[in-house]
């Protein structure tokens, strides 16, 4: 069965491998299996059709026979458990790395994300600049926490894993920002992740379709 996932037909990350269907391709990569990318307009998104997949007007979504599923890292997590190469063999090894993927999403990913959004929509309000500091102290929090937990290791709980494509993919929505420069080793961390011939197929995939869009 053919698996079929979708992305923006012209990405707001303009090529930089920051939308969340970088993180699926990048699995799908690292475990060998063939996709097709289905492109979504802005508009598409809200149409019944991808509503009836997606009932929040996201990407990416991910169908494989009789199966459709939204959200990011549960899709990740699904392509881990079905072939092998993204989750350790043993149980406890394999726990922990299910743990870093939440953990990228429900604990590293939130104050990036907000402050990004701040910075977006938000900082031509007379508010933003008295706020601004806030919410970069919330990203410098957590990423002190992950740097001091990294260390000097190459990934998060020895081999690379899934716990290390989504944290990877996390981190790098802060590429522009000076705060990711003030940890040397994570910096290295997201290095390491980006030298991974499955990640450059993936990245080189997303990249493609902004330049087709803007050569269109």
């Amino acid at each position: 069965m053919t698996i079929t996932i979708t992305a923006f037909e012209n990405s707001p990350d303009r090529g930089r491998g920051l939308a969340r269907d970088m993180r699926v391709r990048w699995a799908l990569e690292e475990v060998g299996q063939p996709y097709e990318v289905r492109l979504v307009s802005f508009d598409a998104l809200k149409a019944p059709a991808h509503l009836s997949i997606h009932p929040f007007g996201q990407i990416p979504t991910y169908e494989e026979g009789g199966l459709a599923l939204f959200e990011s890292g549960a899709i990740v997590l699904h392509i881990a458990e079905r072939h092998p190469g993204l989750l350790p063999e043993g149980a406890d090894a394999r726990a922990r790395a299910i743990m870093w993927m939440f953990s990228a999403l429900s604990t590293v990913e939130p104050p990036i994300v907000e402050n990004a959004m701040a910075f977006l929509f938000e900082r031509d309000e007379p508010w933003y600049a008295e706020r601004q500091p806030l919410l970069d102290k919330r990203v410098r929090t957590r990423l002190d926490e992950l740097s001091r937990r990294l260390g000097d290791g190459e990934w998060l709980d020895g081999a690379f894993s899934a716990g290390d494509l989504m944290m990877v993919t996390v981190l790098r929505r802060l590429e522009r920002s000076s705060l990711l420069q003030q940890f040397p080793n994570l910096v290295a961390y997201i290095a390491r992740g980006e030298a991974r011939p499955a990640y450059k197929r993936a990245f080189a995939d997303q990249l493609a379709v902004f330049t087709h869009a803007s050569a269109g």
